[in-house]
């Protein structure tokens, strides 16, 4: 069997291993989802949930595999007003030490509360050009990779 892509509804526990070795075999556009309350917090969750596959390995194994697997984090939050949104959008660039390095490409940015209680704001570029902005315009996204660059000559 030859996958296109890898997608996992979501991740919860032991299967986490399988799915990061599966997404570290070439795969472009691999998903998963799980649940986490920052970006950050994502990759401490995914550790835990790997470790929970019982194989013993150690910590800066798992944070390579990780950080050899994953190219971006999206972070969806439920706002005030109850509507979901994306609220940060977060490259893996790497390894320092023992820690798996992440820069924050897009993030919302919340201006207040309209008279009907609704959520004001937008999605603005941090002003930091990814590693894979050039991948993303490889894949069809100038747009994402132009507003990027937009953001960073400012």
């Amino acid at each position: 069997m030859r996958p296109d892509r890898i997608i996992v509804g979501e991740v919860r526990g032991k299967e986490a291993l399988a799915m990061l070795q599966a997404m570290n075999t070439g795969h472009e556009g691999s998903l998963a989802t799980l649940h986490a309350n920052s970006c950050r917090e994502a990759l401490a969750r995914l550790e835990t949930m790997v470790l929970m596959a019982g194989m013993d390995l150690p910590a800066r194994a798992i944070r390579e595999q990780i950080a050899s697997s994953l190219d971006v984090i999206v972070q969806v939050e439920r706002l005030t007003d109850g509507r979901r949104c994306i609220v940060s959008v977060s490259e893996i660039v790497g390894m320092e030490g023992d820690c798996v390095q992440m820069q924050e490409v897009f993030q919302f940015k919340r201006t207040g509360i309209d008279e009907a209680g609704a959520v004001l704001g937008g999605h603005q570029p941090t002003g930091i050009w990814p590693k894979c902005a050039r991948k993303l315009a490889l894949n069809g996204c100038d747009d994402v990779a132009r507003m990027i660059g937009r953001e960073a000559k400012r």
